[in-house]
């Protein structure tokens, strides 16, 4: 299992090892993300507040492009309880799959 922004890179390369059972990018509002985000940030104090603002809008309007590249790398954009319900019907369908030794999918630039 990979996660993060960068995690779609891995996407081929790990179908073409045969490791890949799903690709997901979650499709998320983008409105409720900014307030977490923004309330996350706030409570660390890491940086001034109108700072925190602005890079929220920034990563507000860029959201959709984030999601697109994520999808043009082999990610299928699904929100968090499709997500879930898939992966839970991985886990049911196969039992003990969960329990095998990790392979390394080459990171890219690796």
């Amino acid at each position: 299992m990979a996660e993060g922004i960068f995690a779609a890179e891995i996407v081929e390369e790990c179908r073409r090892e045969g490791l890949l059972a799903g690709a997901y990018a979650l499709r998320r509002p983008r409105g409720a993300t900014f307030l977490r985000r923004l309330a996350r940030d706030l409570a660390e104090q890491r940086k001034a507040p109108r700072v925190l603002l602005h890079r929220g809008l920034t990563l507000l309007r860029s959201e959709p492009a984030v999601l697109r590249r994520q999808v043009g790398l082999g990610a299928e954009a699904a929100r968090a309880r499709v997500v879930l319900r898939r992966v839970a019907r991985m886990v049911t369908d196969h039992p003990g799959t969960t329990t095998v030794q990790p392979r390394h999918c080459p990171t890219p630039n690796a």
